[in-house]
């Protein structure tokens, strides 16, 4: 049985036992904790626990010397022992080679977002929008100046 179907199961257990539904996945997952129907595995624990040290580093902002708020830490994917490994680094003592890999990824992850939101434009103007098609310009010259205009 996949880890998915195990988890539906754990849903359909909570249901059968006459919990409160609907129910929040919260209350589910402390319930089948509580049963003993699920317990985290070390590879999870540690994941969850990078997971929340990623978020928590690219939230780690400071101030240059020029006065600009710039996120400190930066991620780079990069081939590691045959594999895609992310490595973060400061920004005060990355070296220039970390720093143009974590650049050019963080540009493809806005182009990738700026592609999805496109398709989702195109869609929802092409089979739900019965009015006037909605724009977007995806050109952001402009409010990149106004950003560092208010700076």
């Amino acid at each position: 049985m996949t880890y998915t179907k195990q988890m539906q199961e754990i849903v359909s257990k909570y249901v059968k036992a006459k919990e409160p539904w609907p129910a929040t996945s919260r209350a589910i997952a402390a319930w089948a904790i509580r049963k003993g129907l699920w317990e985290p595995h070390p590879s999870t624990v540690i994941n969850q626990c990078a997971d929340q040290i990623s978020k928590a580093m690219r939230e780690d902002y400071i101030v240059d010397p020029q006065g600009r708020t710039v996120r400190a830490k930066h991620a780079a994917r990069i081939l590691s022992q045959g594999k895609q490994t992310t490595f973060w680094a400061d920004i005060r003592t990355a070296s220039p080679q970390h720093m143009k890999i974590a650049f050019q990824q963080r540009r493809q992850q806005i182009v990738g977002d700026c592609g999805q939101l496109k398709s989702d434009l195109d869609s929802y103007n092409q089979n739900k929008n019965e009015g006037e098609p909605i724009r977007i310009v995806f050109d952001f010259t402009q409010d990149i100046e106004e950003i560092e205009g208010a700076a």
